[in-house]
């Protein structure tokens, strides 16, 4: 079971992320903040006793030994807040007197250094105690000082301190939660803005989305944006071929229902050749608009494999035209895609090869580049070519320069409206010895690659 299977809310997902990670973090800020809080505690006031025995150390040497002559008793303990021993062979010195059963331990101690004493066995004393042991000579005469603190009441300290700190914590995760609930409101208000605008799209008032996304949702936009532009096109082009196609069989229709409705004249065979004329006319307009009506044009995520669709018709024209070579020029990987729909560069190359084969006399030359900006694809053969002053009359509808030759002079045509949905362009030329080079331009921009 996953912990997270589908978000149903953005806002959600990101505060399940984030408050447990921030009260996560708070809190282990609070443990290390006890932990270091403890140590450094216990650090400097193992300085500060240290600091005190020197004290004391350098004011036994200046009596000379003598423990009745220092001034300490009262005075030291209301300057320095410890308690003391001083012990020397004539003499003991504790202070206050209610620490005396923990301190004679420590004299009778023979380890110098800091010293940490828990559960003490005293009735008023300190339980846990912190201690600052030191023996050294003045003169002939051992002295032996020690200087404590009552670890308890600093930790009393330290715990109020540390409530005080959980209490601060505490309201920093609450002002930690304001900011993320603001911030998650104030990121996610693009996307109220997008949905607003979507919906003022399906309501039609709007025709494109146009907001200010910032650069996350960009990409979205743009591919909406696009993908609209598609949509337009392709019911624009549904338009269009319904007028052509309702202009073009109009006429025909008229003269077979005229004939079928002169009663007055028999059904000659030329009145059937006339109408199987134009019923044929019909057919080829039903023909050409079905093709064009399968042309996808630029469509979001849709992309074809170039080199495998060449190698395909290359091979199918071969069969078609045994007594000719048809050749692959490319450096492109065998995994490139193009942005281009399967069936539209299938159209594209394949008529472009027909028509080479047809006017080729041993070979047809395909290649397959890809620049930075644009794709071309070149189709050349050795043919006869075609004059100056009639290669700008090619890839007209129905134009067809010689017609010895078969075909309806649609190829072209076809190739060149489909390149023109791409934004693309197409040229002719003749090639570098003799025959007609014709090249396709797309840019790579042109629809967006899945």
């Amino acid at each position: 079971m996953t912990l997270f299977s589908k978000p149903k809310s953005v806002k959600g997902t990101l505060l399940l992320l984030l408050l447990p990670a921030g009260i996560a973090l708070m809190g282990l800020a609070w443990l290390v903040h006890g932990l270091l809080l403890d140590r450094m505690s216990r650090e400097f006031v193992a300085t500060r006793l240290k600091d005190e025995v020197a004290f004391l150390e350098h004011q036994i040497r200046d009596s000379g030994g003598q423990l009745d002559d220092l001034q300490t008793g009262d005075y030291f303990q209301e300057v320095f807040h410890h308690a003391f021993a001083i012990h020397s062979p004539s003499s003991t010195v504790i202070s206050p007197d209610s620490w005396a059963p923990v301190l004679t331990s420590l004299i009778e101690s023979a380890e110098d250094g800091t010293r940490r004493v828990q559960d003490a066995d005293t009735v008023d004393g300190p339980k846990d105690i912190l201690a600052y042991r030191k023996s050294f000579l003045v003169g002939d005469t051992p002295i032996i000082v020690i200087v404590s603190e009552d670890l308890g009441a600093l930790k009393r300290s330290q715990a109020e301190l540390h409530a005080w700190t959980a209490i601060v914590s505490i309201l920093l995760i609450l002002l930690l939660v304001v900011v993320i609930w603001f911030g998650i409101n104030l990121s996610m208000r693009p996307v109220v803005e997008l949905r607003a605008t979507l919906k003022r799209l399906q309501d039609g008032k709007v025709s494109r989305i146009h907001v200010q996304a910032p650069e996350e949702f960009r990409p979205l936009v743009q591919q909406l944006n696009q993908l609209l532009d598609s949509l337009d096109q392709r019911l624009e082009r549904s338009r269009d071929a319904l007028a052509n196609l309702s202009h073009s069989v109009k006429t025909p229709i008229a003269a077979v229902r005229q004939i079928l409705e002169d009663t007055s004249r028999p059904l000659s065979n030329d009145l059937r050749l006339q109408m199987t004329a134009r019923l044929n006319d019909i057919d080829k307009q039903l023909e050409a608009e079905m093709r064009r009506s399968r042309f996808a044009g630029p469509q979001v995520g849709k992309s074809a494999y170039p080199l495998k669709q060449a190698r395909d018709l290359l091979w199918m024209l071969g069969r078609l035209y045994p007594e000719k070579s048809f050749e692959l020029s490319s450096s492109l990987p065998e995994d490139a895609r193009w942005p281009i729909e399967e069936h539209d560069l299938n159209e594209i190359m394949g008529n472009l090869l027909d028509n080479a084969g047809k006017w080729s006399e041993r070979c047809v030359e395909l290649s397959l580049v890809q620049h930075s900006g644009n794709l071309q694809i070149g189709v050349s053969d050795d043919g006869p070519g075609v004059i100056e002053t009639e290669i700008g009359k090619l890839g007209q509808r129905g134009l067809r320069l010689d017609e010895q030759t078969p075909g309806h002079g649609l190829g072209l045509a076809i190739v060149r409206e489909i390149v023109e949905r791409y934004g693309g362009s197409l040229h002719f030329s003749r090639a570098k010895e003799h025959g007609l080079c014709v090249t396709v331009d797309v840019p790579r921009a042109s629809s967006t690659i899945s």
